[in-house]
């Protein structure tokens, strides 16, 4: 899966950081571009979030309507919202979401610092 970023080491930064997973990939590509890929620390082996450079003169218009309508770019799924919500907050992440239960589901959404909305999700037993 890819996320575009703004700036490829303050995205790897936040999501080696603050979010918790480890980096897999980081092969140059030229100038200052990188392959750049993370994974969940829970499964290393499994997908890779690719931290993609955000150059396309399509992804600034796609990101901006997102973020203006307040739709988080993808979701990641974490065993509860409210407690990550609040750890994450103590490092300085920044939420445009507190953790709203609507239904089954319980969601928060942080800016990601690198120009995407991201989602938490967990389902309520």
């Amino acid at each position: 899966m890819s996320i575009f970023v703004d700036d490829q080491q303050r995205a790897l930064d936040f999501y080696t950081g603050p979010l918790g997973f480890v980096p897999q990939q980081d092969i140059p590509l030229g100038g200052p571009y990188r392959w750049l890929t993370v994974s969940s620390p829970e499964h290393p082996d499994g997908v890779q979030i690719s931290l993609e450079p955000a150059e396309h003169p399509a992804v600034a218009p796609f990101r901006d309507a997102l973020v203006a309508d307040g739709i988080p770019f993808t979701s990641f799924t974490v065993a509860d919202v409210g407690a990550e919500y609040q750890r994450l907050r103590d490092l300085g992440v920044v939420f445009t979401q507190e953790p709203l239960q609507q239904g089954p589901l319980t969601t928060a959404v942080l800016d990601d610092t690198c120009g995407n909305l991201i989602q938490l999700a967990a389902m309520e037993e």
